[in-house]
């Protein structure tokens, strides 16, 4: 299994791994994108210039896929109807999330997407959210594209700086992948906090 993963990281079908997953995640949380993003970074820093995964070819992917699958989940939450309406009304987690990203995007700003975008299942609550709330995608895109260049930018600098610091070695990969949790778990705190800091002001 090991060496299925190991030649599947060396080979060219790691970008079409990496993009699938980033792309797919947004509706299903659980697949391990940021894993394989931080797996495939790991493994470039042992390549050469020539080997295969290339560092920003690993990140454009990656950014573009988050982008991409954001923007699908706001379309389909966008055309979902009545009965999304209704499955959103019925998740207080939804309906929070609608409520707090449109107030933060009719306030010109968009952190929360960014924010969201580390938090977890976050980026599927707030695409979801933003697409049934009909809000405008020229206020809600941007913020997705930084959002998504910011996590892909991430990821894999903590695989491929992770790798040079600790070696190419499960341990450099635990260690890379433990620091995106972090930064998700962090995330998350900080999405959970933005309510009680606005009442208070």
């Amino acid at each position: 299994m090991l060496e299925q993963v190991g030649s599947l990281v060396g080979s060219p079908w790691i970008y079409a791994v990496v993009t699938l997953s980033v792309l797919l995640d947004v509706f299903l949380p659980v697949l391990p994108s940021g894993v394989l993003v931080i797996t495939a970074a790991t493994a470039a820093a042992a390549g050469s210039a020539t080997d295969v995964p290339d560092i920003l070819v690993l990140t454009l992917c990656a950014a573009t896929a988050s982008v991409l699958g954001d923007l699908l989940a706001y379309r389909v939450a966008w055309r979902g109807g009545d009965r999304l309406d209704r499955a959103i009304s019925r998740s207080r987690r939804l309906t929070t999330a609608q409520e707090r990203l449109g107030a933060a995007l009719t306030r010109g700003g968009g952190a929360l997407v960014v924010l969201a975008r580390f938090a977890p299942a976050g980026r599927s609550v707030v695409s979801l959210g933003a697409g049934a709330a009909h809000r405008r995608a020229r206020d809600f895109l941007p913020w997705s594209a930084l959002a998504g260049l910011t996590w892909a930018t991430y990821s894999v600098a903590l695989g491929y700086f992770g790798a040079h610091w600790l070696g190419t070695s499960w341990l450099a990969t635990a260690v890379s992948v433990l620091a995106l949790f972090g930064a998700g778990a962090g995330a998350a705190y900080l999405m959970r906090r933005q309510p009680r800091a606005s009442q208070a002001s």
